[in-house]
């Protein structure tokens, strides 16, 4: 296979313009390209006036080796070796069957390859599968009433089955990411997540895709128990021999195992304080704070690309901004959704948490993202291993008081904020979050350093995309579960402190996202098999 990278095109061009793009880049002529197939695919909108495409383009050509050879000696031109997938070979099954806890993306391909491998593996999720988990979020979107084990938060597939399904992520491709993504395709992901540059399922996909994920895992000798809790471990001489799970009508039972892997979430609270007095080794780690900010997805369309916005072939666009300030603090945008919502995503009674989500389509009228400061260990106020997540559990109690003690979210405008004075309504923006918002004054509400981090980060975004500080913009809090407050420590043999336990995923501050998530699964999968 032979690449061609740096193909430049409008961005009407098909596949077979490609192919006549890549006939005259190279000087072949066309009908010695045999087949080509799109590789990479990126917008470069740097030049507002001249929006389009960059591709890296796969093809087969007809020819012999020396004619090949002649080929690669052209600018951007290089041989690509096909790169075997990741094959996991079924093993000898062990006596007693791997349990894993969790069905997020860590839980999932964790269950992936042990099912491959032949070891049956069984998962525990305390949720519910996503048609019931569906109505619960619906109704406490709608109506404000939580179901604490079944939410944005907890449920099948996790907290990412609620969410943009984005799958940017900073590590290394290779044959686990690679088999990530095949498998996302091969259960119903859209094809282009395998060469788009910023891809995305959307949640609208992600509801099948993780169902049709489960029916694969069962199919090869899994199985999923629903409602179902991780509260207690059995250990003999620093070896794990039991768990002890809790059914949704409060009855126990034990299941004998020597593995068990932590494909927690990153808010399995009661389940990190079990853990925790289990002798379970965690320690503090950073993680972010802040607000949903809510813009008109018109005007980022505008910012980004100019006159070339509401072209349907780019969609809705996006951003990812970071700055160090004067202050010695750092802030950035997570988890941009495009066309997206502000989601109510508590997991807990009497606190409120915000998230984003888009469908597919990315079609909604606002654009949101997360707004957030990074804090330390030295600002949760102790040193308890788990004092990160108290901090976390007092800030979404003050915000839900301060929404008015029923779901509401705390807002205000970006205007107001900047000003030092509370909002008393919405104006060109309107918040999409439900069940609704309460205005006033989100000083009160955050940690001083915290508010002037945001007015200082929010100012300087604004220099690099312009708009960022429209006075109309929403700022919805708050945001906490960015990543997880906590990580419990594992060894190169990816085991905790006691034989047979398996910290992994975001949950157990290993992850950042959907794709790192589910690697760091694969991983530890594949550590128990080898």
């Amino acid at each position: 296979m032979i690449r061609v990278n740096n193909i430049q095109a409008d961005l009407s061009v098909d596949l077979a313009g490609l192919k006549e793009i890549v006939s005259m880049k190279t000087g072949l002529d066309i009908e010695n390209i045999k087949a080509i197939k799109i590789a990479k695919k990126s917008v470069d909108a740097r030049n507002k006036t001249n929006v389009h495409f960059v591709y890296s383009i796969d093809m087969e050509v007809w020819g012999d080796e020396d004619y090949i050879s002649g080929i690669l000696v052209w600018k951007d031109v290089e041989l690509i070796k096909s790169k075997p997938m990741l094959v996991i070979e079924p093993k000898i099954r062990s006596k007693l069957r791997p349990v894993i806890v969790g069905s997020g993306p860590a839980g999932m391909f964790a269950g992936i390859a042990l099912a491959e491998g032949g070891q049956n593996p069984l998962i525990i999720e305390q949720g519910k599968p996503v048609p019931e988990r569906q109505k619960d979020v619906q109704t406490f979107w709608q109506k404000g009433i939580l179901n604490p084990s079944s939410n944005v938060q907890f449920g099948e597939g996790g907290a990412g089955t609620f969410s943009d399904g984005k799958l940017m992520t900073g590590i290394k491709k290779d044959a686990l990411s690679a088999k990530v993504l095949q498998e996302f395709v091969d259960a119903g992901a859209p094809q282009e997540i395998l060469f788009l540059a910023k891809p995305h399922i959307g949640t609208d996909n992600l509801v099948h895709v993780v169902q049709n994920i489960r029916k694969k895992i069962t199919s090869l000798g899994g199985e999923y128990r629903f409602e179902e809790k991780l509260v207690g471990l059995e250990v003999k001489n620093n070896q794990l021999c039991a768990v002890q799970i809790q059914k949704a009508d409060g009855s126990l039972y034990q299941i004998q195992t020597d593995k068990l892997i932590l494909a927690l979430g990153h808010s399995a609270r009661d389940t990190f304080e079990m853990l925790y007095n289990s002798g379970i080794k965690i320690e503090q780690k950073p993680f972010s704070i802040g607000a949903r900010i809510e813009h008109l997805q018109s005007m980022i369309d505008e910012t980004q690309y100019g006159r070339y916005a509401g072209r349907p072939e780019l969609g809705a666009a996006d951003y990812k901004l970071a700055v160090h300030l004067p202050n010695g603090r750092s802030a950035y945008t997570f988890c941009m959704c495009p066309g997206g919502e502000v989601v109510a995503a508590a997991s807990e009674t009497s606190r409120v948490v915000t998230n984003g989500m888009s469908e597919f389509a990315r079609n909604n009228i606002n654009a949101n993202a997360a707004l957030l400061v990074g804090v330390n260990p030295q600002d949760f106020g102790g040193e308890h291993p788990l004092q990160g997540m108290y901090w976390q559990r007092a800030l979404e109690e003050k915000a839900f008081e301060m929404g008015g003690k029923n779901y509401f979210a705390p807002a205000q405008l970006v205007g107001d904020f900047l000003a030092h004075r509370p909002s008393v309504g919405a104006k060109s923006v309107k918040p999409s979050y439900t069940p609704g918002v309460k205005w006033c004054d989100l000083s009160e509400l955050f940690p001083d350093y915290v508010a002037e981090t945001l007015r200082l980060a929010i100012a300087e975004m604004n220099k690099r995309l312009r708009g960022f500080a429209h006075p109309d913009a929403v700022l919805t809090a708050i945001e906490t579960r960015s990543s997880s407050p906590i990580r419990i420590i594992r060894g190169e043999d990816l085991q905790s402190n006691i034989i047979g336990v398996y910290p992994c995923g975001e949950g157990a501050g290993y992850a950042g996202g959907i794709v790192s998530s589910a690697v760091d699964g694969l991983r530890v999968a594949m550590g128990i098999l080898s």
